[in-house]
Order: C-alpha cells, then sequence, then structure tokens
C-alpha cells in the first residue's frame, strides 16, 4: 500500500502526480514469517529492492520536514508487525541481504507473556499463527532481539497487546497501550520511538482523546491503513 506523510490526502488526480513523481513512499505490510516462507519473502524483498530505496526514520523525517525524497527512487518501507519471533530470524536477515532498512512494530506485552503462555496468547488477541508455530515453543522476540535489531533496523511498538484504539477508554487503558510501551521501548534500545500503530490501522483523527495522549507520549507518526501521519 501506499502511505502519506500528512493527516490530509490530496485528490485522486494529486495523489497519481505525486506517486508518479515519487513523492509518496510505499509501505509493504507482513505480520507472521515463518521459516517455510523464507525464500517467497527473500524474492519479494529482493524484487521491492530493485525498484525502490531503503527508507530510515531520518528518511522519513526529512522527508515530512521538506516535502521532497531526497533519494532517486522512490522510498519502500517492509513493516513486520506484532514482534513474532521469525520475524527477528527471517524476516530481518533477508531484509539485510536485501540491503532494505526494515521497521519492526511490536506489540511489547507479547514478548513479556512466558514461552509457554505465548501460543494462547497470540490466539487471544489476534496475532495470526500458522501451523509452524507450536504450543509450548517461544514464539515472540525477545527484548535482547529487539535491542539488536535496534542497531540495525527502525523498532517501535504497536501498543502493548495488540489494541485497537476505539477500545482505550480509560486513564489506564492509555497508561498501557500507549504510554509503557513507549517508555520500555526506549528503555531497551536507548532511542526514541517515534511511531506506533493500532490494529486494524486506526488513522490519526479519530479519537480526540486517544490522539492527545500519543502526542503527550511522544510519538511523531502513526501508521494506518492508507497512509503515515505526522502528529505534530
Amino acid at each position: 500500500m501506499t502511505g502519506a506523510t500528512h493527516p490530509q490526502l490530496p485528490s485522486f488526480s494529486g495523489q497519481e502526480e505525486a506517486l508518479r513523481a515519487g513523492r509518496y513512499i510505499r509501505v509493504v505490510n507482513y505480520h507472521n514469517t515463518p521459516h517455510a516462507d523464507t525464500e517467497k519473502i527473500r524474492g519479494e524483498l529482493a524484487a521491492l529492492a530493485e525498484s525502490f530505496s531503503s527508507v530510515t526514520l531520518e528518511d522519513l523525517d526529512l522527508f515530512r520536514s521538506t516535502g521532497h525524497w531526497h533519494k532517486d527512487r522512490p522510498g519502500v518501507i517492509p513493516v513486520f508487525y506484532e514482534g513474532y519471533r521469525n520475524n527477528a530470524e527471517v524476516a530481518a536477515p533477508l531484509a539485510e541481504e536485501a540491503g532494505l532498512t526494515a521497521w519492526f512494530f511490536i506489540c511489547t506485552a507479547f514478548l513479556d507473556v512466558p514461552v509457554e503462555e505465548q501460543f494462547d496468547y497470540a490466539n487471544a488477541h489476534d496475532i495470526d499463527l500458522v501451523q509452524e508455530n507450536r504450543k509450548g515453543e517461544r514464539l515472540a522476540m525477545t527484548w535482547e532481539d529487539v535491542a539488536a535489531l535496534s542497531r540495525r533496523h527502525v523498532v517501535t511498538p504497536h501498543t502493548a497487546n495488540h489494541a485497537e484504539a476505539a477500545a482505550l477508554r480509560t486513564e489506564a487503558d492509555l497508561e498501557r497501550e500507549i504510554f509503557e510501551p513507549k517508555r520500555r521501548m526506549d528503555a531497551v534500545t536507548g532511542q526514541d520511538a517515534a511511531c506506533t500503530a493500532f490494529l486494524w490501522g486506526t488513522p490519526y483523527g479519530a479519537n480526540p482523546v486517544v490522539d492527545a495522549a500519543l502526542r503527550q507520549a511522544g510519538y511523531r507518526y502513526q501508521f494506518g491503513n492508507t497512509m503515515i501521519q505526522y502528529l505534530g
């Protein structure tokens, strides 16, 4: 899909013109990346790398602030959601092989679930599993994985428990799903997590209370189903 870095999309003709001029960053969403799909994912990432440029957080910040894409090919962000163990073991090495910066949006509470409970937790929180994911085995990344990935890729929260924005109704909800994931991520990586995303790809602007909490927590971007939105 394509993502814009501003809350309001231009007209359809304006979108087409911007796409042709390379003024949009493309976002390709992944979730579970099982070992059995290694060659498929390798081929997809290699194909993306042939036509598009890698995007770092600094690249995104520069594009937002200037409105000008500074590389000779349009940018692409492969995003890997939820924090699966196989995202670290399969997706990250393949992205590096292709020369791409991967972006990992991690459900932080998933990483803290005891290994023997991760299978049931995933099924209860819309974290899709495949045949390769077996009960009793570790399905989530570790925090050590997160720290290592943050040195080569973009790592940021995807709420704590794979929450949807509409479900955040109390101060406790906001603390659990917005504020604490960022504090935990920042403490582990030593960086400033700039992005977040909700289950079902809720856009910024749909819930004023949630929007205010995101800004207060210090996030700069929200990834939705149709765009990347700047929260400043």
